[in-house]
């Protein structure tokens, strides 16, 4: 029996290879927009969850980039507003700091600067330990916190927030973005 040459090999696979490349576009372009809806209504809803009092606009047609302090990264700001006027904002932040690596949060503000509340909208951290720092328990120490008042570090680095017991990381990593989202907010609250 004939051994198929090297180069007809070659040429089943390169047949092979496109033909899966082209379903695979084919399919990401179907799903694409699905995708995107979907994230996009799960931001939503976590800015309806941390912007108290609630809002009767569509946060994400008004929403805008604002930069951070150091100008290296630009976070999404979603007005929430009743009756017109602009009662609270929302702000998309994120941090590498989490155990399981990025962080994504949706956090509120009052329009002073003080916490709302906050939602963890992804994150990779352990399931049962990591993934606490999504519950009420540990939520509710931020709300009415204005983070340049208080000491906003978990309690092992001096701070007044208790961390999740055996998540200190993923604790900490909370922090973090919320720090950077408030950071970003004063800044764009005072023009600075």
């Amino acid at each position: 029996m004939k051994q198929p040459s090297l180069a007809r090999l070659i040429i089943v696979m390169l047949t092979v290879a496109c033909g899966a490349a082209a379903i695979l576009g084919w399919v990401y372009t179907i799903t694409r927009e699905p995708i995107k809806q979907t994230q996009d209504n799960k931001e939503l809803q976590a800015i309806a969850e941390v912007v108290y009092g609630g809002f009767d606009n569509n946060p994400f047609e008004e929403r805008t980039y604002i930069n951070t302090p150091d100008g290296k990264l630009q976070l999404m700001l979603y007005p929430a507003r009743r009756n017109g006027t602009i009662s609270a904002v929302a702000i998309k932040t994120s941090t590498n700091k989490g155990f399981g690596g990025r962080m994504d949060l949706i956090v509120g503000f009052f329009l002073d600067g003080t916490i709302s509340g906050y939602k963890v909208i992804n994150a990779n951290e352990t399931p049962g330990l990591g993934s606490k720092v999504d519950e009420p328990r540990f939520k509710e120490q931020f709300s009415g916190i204005r983070p340049q008042k208080n000491l906003f570090k978990v309690k092992q680095d001096g701070g007044e927030i208790d961390a999740v017991t055996a998540a200190t990381i993923s604790s900490r990593a909370v922090i973090d973005a919320i720090q950077k989202a408030y950071d970003a907010y004063n800044k764009f609250s005072t023009g600075n």
